[in-house]
């Protein structure tokens, strides 16, 4: 197999969903950014290991050329009718009043949407995209997001979808196969998640660096190292850093680290907040999630052995803390960043 083709097998097929009622905003941002996925940021800092993680199609009911909101030009590359493949299919933000209906506009569109679930693609809206989701009628019985103006239509239209306006991303399945996203600009975030879900999360970093996109519900603590290492002068600390890394499972790390640094223990923590910015503890908590947020990525293990694995004997300890330091539960990082997993509706 050449490199060519092992590149072109990990290449996401990505079908973005366009109708009149369309936001051109939402529709070609999330173009141009899930393109830019593996390439652009590897292009500015002159890499050498360039590669279109994503391969994304505008798919329209009849293929045919139309403007979107704001009278935006639309040159679809596809048709529903040409049965496309894909990976992901994307419902980006509609311009719809808050009492307006789609109900019976689209229903073709509605059916090709099912049978993409059917086909186990994994279904993302943005915003009012969810609208097309209810009117599918797979966010019925689920919970579901979208703009806050949008809850009376819900509730009205489709009193069968658990409409949450707080959330900015919202899993309606426990396969994580159906996603919403909440709010006007949610498709940055959503473009984020999609490129650490099935991506990495180290892109999604690069590329929200590249665009200068702000997460809003979920924070970027999910995103970020804990542990940070800053340069500084304290030969002490330095060698306290070093014992804590490789030795954080120790229960009783501390004490150790206290008995074996030479100084009065007020000395040695005042050093090492000074030098790291972190207390001993705050630091060994965060080698700890650290290693807990790699071991949720990497399998399927369960959050208790886990919780003993990185030295937490009290498993709902270990939640708070973990949810305290990233901004999501180990359940939800898990969803967030392990990759993609074909799953089938229950």
């Amino acid at each position: 197999m050449t490199m060519k083709q092992a590149v072109e097998e990990k290449t996401i097929e990505v079908l973005i969903v366009a109708v009149p009622e369309t936001a051109g905003s939402a529709l070609y941002g999330m173009l141009d950014v899930l393109m830019a996925a593996g390439n652009i940021w590897q292009s500015l800092v002159r890499s050498s290991t360039q590669q279109q993680l994503f391969n994304v199609r505008i798919v329209s009911t009849d293929g045919q050329p139309f403007n979107c909101g704001n009278h935006i030009p639309v040159h679809p590359d596809c048709a529903i009718t040409d049965k496309p493949r894909a990976d992901i299919v994307i419902l980006p933000e509609l311009w719809l009043g808050p009492d307006e209906s789609i109900k019976g506009r689209y229903p073709a569109l509605m059916d090709w949407i099912r049978q993409q679930y059917k086909q186990c693609s994994t279904l993302y809206s943005a915003c009012s995209g969810a609208v097309m989701l209810a009117e599918s009628g797979l966010l019925d019985g689920c919970p579901a997001t979208s703009h806050w103006g949008y809850k009376d239509l819900f509730s009205k239209q489709y009193p069968k979808v658990f409409f949450q306006p707080e959330p900015n991303l919202v899993f309606a399945d426990p396969g994580g196969r159906i996603v919403t996203a909440g709010g006007t600009t949610s498709w940055h975030d959503l473009a984020i998640h999609i490129i650490s879900r099935h991506a990495s999360a180290g892109e999604a970093l690069r590329i929200a660096k590249v665009y200068l996109l702000k997460w809003h519900g979920e924070g970027q603590l999910p995103y970020a190292s804990l542990v940070r290492t800053a340069p500084h002068a304290d030969s002490v600390v330095r060698r306290c850093e070093k014992w804590l890394k490789e030795n954080y499972h120790d229960t009783r790390a501390i004490r150790h680290i206290i008995e074996q640094a030479g100084l009065p223990e007020r000395t040695l923590k005042r050093r090492f907040k000074a030098a790291t910015g972190s207390t001993l503890i705050e630091y060994l908590q965060n080698l700890r999630i650290e290693e807990a947020k790699q071991l949720l990525e990497a399998g399927q293990m369960p959050v208790d052995d886990i919780s003993i694995e990185v030295s937490y004997e009290d498993p709902s300890f270990f939640r708070r803390l973990f949810k305290r330091l990233t901004g999501l539960t180990p359940s939800q990082y898990r969803r967030m960043f392990q990759p993609v997993i074909n799953a089938t509706r229950p």
